[in-house]
């Protein structure tokens, strides 16, 4: 599939942004845990060596510009929005408890086992894990299955790329990404009342090879901040947000569909597949609008207007072969 990059819009002039969602510099960086330092050990310099940033405040460096695929009306959503606003059960059920509760997690150092049906398993230092991937920049359009949007420059790399690295059997049909647990760092996962941890979710083979879904290590051009899932997270724009496991520190190939976790928790509510489709509304509210959190507006963007949602979030050119057959009204 050839994916041919657009000029992406402009930034919205920024209006007034409620307490809880409004972070400045200084607290975005205090509250984010930026992945810092050098992550290859030894004297020899590599090119992922020469984009990774040295410290928290410093920006990936050469990264290639890759896919962008916005309409006219779709502007970047503020870093305080993207950073302040955020789903992470694992430090809280509210829109800003990550931000307020992620500074104390640690994403460095951190290891990603991949293992199953596959014939390179292994487990893997972070910077080995990256270094033969080429970092791009992506900006995605965000759905939430909770009817709010936004849209996101991240970094990463390609998925497709990883799932041929390792090798995956015949057999394997799926992969199924685990989140890390932590209740020490991670105050969402101490007590009880909350999701079963850890946090699972899964993509069929084909779908984790479609050239869109990426395994993000940043955004706006820095490293991801704690609260939007540091130092690895999955990025499969044409899916609700939920899909978008966070802090992911294992990968396995395996034959029969994963159980991921809203799926377990409340199947009558949320699926496997999870696709943005405007004709499938959620039992409790409708899917066919959503909000854009951009900005403008009241309360910084939360009270945007509703804008119609686009079949696979606009992204139907590029995914919708994955489904062909299918009845995407019973594949929720």
């Amino acid at each position: 599939m050839l994916i041919r990059r657009k000029k992406a819009s402009g930034v919205a002039s920024h209006e007034i942004t409620p307490e809880s969602v409004y972070l400045n510099r200084r607290q975005i960086i205090k509250a984010s845990g930026l992945v810092a330092g050098s992550l290859v050990a030894g004297s020899a310099v590599s090119a992922f060596d020469a984009v990774m940033p040295k410290d928290k405040t410093t920006k990936f460096a050469g990264v290639a510009k890759g896919y962008s695929k916005l309409g006219e009306t779709d502007k970047l959503t503020p870093l305080e929005l993207a950073t302040g606003y955020n789903n992470f059960y694992e430090f809280g059920t509210g829109k800003d408890d990550p931000a307020q509760n992620a500074g104390p997690f640690k994403p460095l150092p951190w290891t990603i086992k991949v293992d199953g049906l596959c014939a390179k398993p292994g487990t893997l230092d972070f910077d080995d894990f990256l270094k033969p991937h080429a970092l791009e920049e992506r900006i995605y359009r965000m759905r939430c299955v909770e009817a709010w949007s936004m849209v996101i420059p991240w970094v990463g790399i390609s998925l497709a790329d990883v799932v041929k690295r390792f090798e995956p059997q015949g057999s394997a049909k799926y992969i199924q990404f685990e989140t890390i647990v932590r209740p020490e760092e991670m105050v969402g996962q101490r007590g009880r009342g909350g999701l079963p941890w850890p946090y699972v979710e899964g993509l069929r083979i084909d779908e984790a090879s479609n050239p869109l879904a990426i395994l993000a290590v940043g955004l706006y051009g820095a490293p991801l901040p704690n609260q939007n899932g540091a130092p690895l997270r999955l990025v499969v724009p044409w899916k609700y947000g939920f899909k978008g496991i966070k802090s992911i520190v294992r990968m396995s190939f395996v034959e029969n569909e994963p159980k991921n976790t809203w799926k377990a928790m409340q199947s009558s509510e949320y699926g496997f597949y999870a696709n943005v489709n405007p004709k499938v509304d959620h039992p409790r509210w409708t899917q066919a609008s959503e909000r854009r959190l951009d900005g403008g507006g009241s309360l910084g963007g939360l009270l945007a207007a509703r804008r119609p949602t686009l079949m696979f979030n606009g992204y139907e050119e590029e995914v919708a072969g994955l489904y062909a057959g299918m009845n995407l009204a019973t594949h929720y």
